[in-house]
């Protein structure tokens, strides 16, 4: 815990793996690093400490930054975020399926965010609704362009096959003439001159008719 108590780097708002600007926020900062050990790292079947770390952990403002630290760097020892190691567990194991959407917009306002393995396929796949190129999502995600292309593909086709799953017919092409256009075309076309019909003149019945005579 010495760390925790001597970090001084300003305090940001979400935050990646490794990033600890929000500790000086910590109820426990500025604790004397041997006070911090006992109180935050007791032992399994001391009750009555654990009860004073929680405690003091009920007037942290940043304790859900310290559990999402605890996490996400595999710290399976003491009290983070008010939890003993014993309550973390759970969150250990389903660390790779959370799914925090406060997290996911973070990512798409510029933060450099840890994403977990649910978190990021659903960037993926708002990446793909938004019509972000494949260069773009490689930018974003740190990975290489053909991947970035791939990802894209697999969020292409799972939207497919949800409309098609859905009975979603498809989008069609939209013409170019406005609805309305043709109408309102045809009425201010100039009108164009009928051909004139001339009668037609008969032969004389006194004219030779030729061989048929």
């Amino acid at each position: 815990m010495r760390h925790i108590t001597t970090h001084t780097s300003p305090a940001t708002g979400l935050r990646g793996i490794g990033d600890t600007n929000w500790q000086p926020r910590g109820a426990c900062h500025g604790m004397d690093p041997e006070d911090a050990d006992a109180t935050f790292f007791p032992l399994p079947r001391d009750h009555e400490a654990i009860a004073d770390a929680k405690e003091l952990c009920g007037l942290c403002p940043v304790r859900r930054e310290c559990l999402n630290y605890a996490l996400e760097n595999d710290l399976k020892e003491g009290v983070w975020g008010g939890l003993t190691a014993a309550e973390r567990r759970p969150w250990h194991d389903g660390l790779p399926r959370r799914l925090d959407y406060s997290r996911v917009i973070a990512f798409f306002n510029g933060r450099d965010v840890h994403l977990t393995e649910a978190e990021r396929q659903v960037v993926i796949d708002h990446a793909f609704v938004r019509g972000w190129r494949p260069d773009r999502l490689a930018a974003a995600l740190q990975i290489s362009a053909k991947h970035a292309r791939d990802l894209l593909r697999q969020a292409a086709n799972k939207v497919f096959d949800r409309d098609r799953t859905l009975g979603v017919p498809r989008r069609k092409n939209a013409k170019k003439t406005a609805p309305g256009k043709s109408s309102r075309s045809v009425a201010a076309r100039p009108a164009t001159r009928q051909p004139v019909s001339r009668p037609v003149v008969l032969a004389s019945a006194h004219a030779p008719l030729g061989k048929a005579a």
